[in-house]
């Protein structure tokens, strides 16, 4: 394994290993056999990763002994519903599957969170497998434990902490995507880095594009991996400081659900609301206009958007965002919760956000 980076999400009992690199899946399938009872794999994917991936993901499950069952979902978030969840439960059941089993999710965030959450509900709870397909659930979601769906009030409304045993990030399975889900994907590991890594941010700045070079962009996975297994372990159910993880998002949902379907991507959304919460934390006057800069400077280097202007979708109304804003899972008391920060590096909780401060500084923003 001597190309791979291991990171351990240490949760006691529930500790499980998060394994990057080339090759990675082709590296550790012994292990992933000695995880399915009954001589079985059951892969939860959807109809565009099957294409891609299945087969060669097949091959190598058979070629350790397992018989190996698919449970086949239709792209994009409409499968992330309880349509969708129904689904993929009554597919298990089918198949007898058994409390001891181990299913596999292989697909990106929303596969992983539909697999995740269909594992935690099924007989009370089965034991899933996470194979992230895409930079962002490498990064992000297959990571932490947080499995739902989404319904008419909102994404992840339902859903479950529910860990998986192991994450596999084969960089291999990414060859496939085009470079704007690459980049989608680039703003999570942005993300780690201003919410509590200065260091990582300026190594990011000086890299560059050449971030996605297989040996930087493993590093790069691991570094933001690493950073998450610490917040996890302190807050796993999301009670405190794991809130921190949502920097760019209470603006990044709204612009998603202000948008008109899949015409933003979450990662282009997420670094347009990373940007603005800079720029809201130096209009409160907690954060140097400099770093607000560096952060905007270095999303246009890469190829994100910097700005609310600077996404596929540029209609937005200021009092309508701040409503969706309010819908936010963070919020408490009836008041908005933001994630700020005093400074690249330093992100904070903020719960005592003035409504009419934020849609007059949204309003300045969206012209």
């Amino acid at each position: 394994m001597s190309d791979l980076i291991t990171v351990e999400i240490p949760l006691g009992e529930r500790s499980y290993n998060v394994v990057i690199g080339p090759e990675a899946l082709m590296t550790v399938s012994p292990l992933v056999a000695e995880m399915m009872q009954r001589g079985r794999a059951i892969i939860v994917t959807d109809e565009i990763i099957a294409r891609h991936h299945l087969a060669g993901v097949k091959s190598l499950l058979t070629a350790q002994g397992l018989q190996v069952e698919t449970i086949t979902m239709p792209p994009g978030e409409t499968s992330k519903s309880f349509a969708g969840l129904e689904g993929v439960v009554s597919r298990l059941l089918d198949l007898n599957v058994d409390r001891n089993e181990t299913i596999i999710a292989l697909g990106g965030g929303v596969i992983g969170d539909l697999a995740g959450f269909a594992a935690a509900v099924t007989k009370r709870g089965i034991n899933f497998i996470q194979i992230p397909t895409t930079l962002l659930s490498q990064v992000d979601s297959s990571v932490g434990g947080k499995t739902g769906i989404n319904t008419g009030h909102g994404k992840n409304f339902v859903g479950a902490f529910h860990q998986p045993r192991m994450v596999i990030a084969d960089l291999g399975l990414l060859t496939t995507l085009p470079d704007r889900e690459l980049l989608s994907g680039y703003a999570e590991i942005i993300k780690a880095a201003l919410i509590d890594d200065a260091q990582l941010f300026d190594s990011l700045e000086k890299i560059g594009v050449q971030v996605f070079d297989s040996r930087a962009l493993a590093q790069a996975i691991a570094a933001a991996v690493a950073f998450k297994a610490r917040i996890v372990a302190e807050d796993e159910q999301e009670r405190g400081r794991r809130a921190l993880l949502n920097l760019g998002h209470t603006f990044g949902h709204a612009f998603e659900a202000e948008a008109p379907k899949d015409v933003v991507r979450h990662g282009e959304a997420v670094a347009a609301g990373m940007a603005l919460a800079f720029d809201y934390s130096v209009h409160l006057g907690v954060c140097p206009a400099e770093d607000a800069q560096r952060v905007r400077a270095h999303l246009d280097d890469i190829g994100l958007p910097s700005a609310a202007g600077k996404l596929a979708h540029t209609q937005w109304d200021a009092r309508r965002l701040v409503a969706r804003m309010r819908d936010d899972k963070k919020n408490q008391d009836g008041r908005i919760t933001l994630i700020l920060a005093r400074g690249i590096g330093n992100a904070y909780i903020e719960t005592n956000v003035d409504e009419e401060d934020l849609v007059a500084f949204l309003e300045t923003k969206l012209k």
